[in-house]
């Protein structure tokens, strides 16, 4: 495994500042932030060592948290905010920005792990982003959260990756599929539950998710004047 750096980060999005775990691989090609699910955080475990599999494969990795300590109060009560796709849009997209401003990352090619609701944060950020954002994998997301003109415009490399038995997700992900317009792939991961809970389950998601960015995120790829004008 290549060395690489980490590091705890602040990154501002509006009026909020939200905190963020950084590793970066030397010589990486890319950078893959991550938009976790409902009721979850940087925390999770499961985003966490579908990351470590990314940091092996040579990719840098963002892990951050989408709502302040005080929104996830509040949400643990009302679940507001985990279906507030257009905050969770918004915080994505800034982190985004924060990273044009740091100077070993701003020329990496950028993609986007969502899973479940962060999965329509991803699909609709990237919309706004166009050819900015190289790839986007979701994990039992949710694509229906994003209304279908929005999907249209992702013109990223996307893989859905539904678990088997999470039939419901699975239903709404081949509904989605339809609209999405770009490079494609729906990949079913057998036997898998929504969380991906089932032996071999997740660390099958991390071997998709690593081949799949590691073929699409490349340097030449990013283009920082995207964003400008995005």
């Amino acid at each position: 495994m290549k060395p690489f750096t980490q590091q705890d980060v602040q990154i501002p999005c509006g009026s909020a500042t939200l905190w963020g775990d950084l590793c970066v691989p030397a010589q990486a090609p890319g950078v893959v932030l991550f938009a976790h699910g409902s009721g979850s955080s940087r925390s999770s475990p499961r985003n966490v060592f579908v990351a470590q599999v990314l940091q092996q494969a040579g990719l840098a990795t963002l892990l951050f948290d989408l709502l302040t300590p005080q929104e996830e109060r509040v949400d643990r009560h009302t679940r507001e905010y985990r279906f507030d796709i257009g905050l969770l849009t918004r915080r994505l997209y800034d982190a985004t920005r924060w990273l044009e401003t740091q100077p070993a990352l701003h020329r990496l090619a950028v993609g986007y792990f969502g899973a479940s609701t962060g999965s329509a944060a991803a699909l609709a950020a990237a919309a706004q982003l166009g050819d900015r954002v190289a790839a986007v994998v979701s994990r039992g997301g949710r694509p229906d959260l994003v209304a279908a003109p929005q999907l249209a415009r992702v013109s990223a490399a996307v893989l859905l990756l539904v678990g088997g038995n999470d039939e419901d997700v699975l239903e709404l992900n081949r509904q989605a599929f339809q609209d999405l317009t770009g490079e494609k792939q729906l990949a079913v991961v057998a036997g898998a539950s929504h969380l991906f809970e089932e032996p071999g389950a997740i660390e099958e998601v991390a071997r998709l998710a690593a081949a799949w960015f590691s073929g699409h995120l490349r340097p030449e790829s990013a283009d920082p004047s995207s964003l400008e004008a995005a």
